[in-house]
């Protein structure tokens, strides 16, 4: 996903940033937003393209 500064980003994508930025893992976010690790796995992914 190509980011320009002026392209936001997917909210379902932050949402899972800040899951598992505060709590320290995929599994911990996924269950705090009722996804699958994979699920997470997938949105942290597009924030690294």
């Amino acid at each position: 996903m190509d980011h320009s500064s002026n392209q936001l980003l997917p909210l379902e994508t932050l949402r899972a940033f800040d899951a598992a930025a505060r709590t320290g893992s995929f599994s911990a976010a996924a269950e705090r937003l009722n996804l699958t690790h994979g699920a997470i796995s997938r949105q942290i992914a597009k924030l690294e393209d």
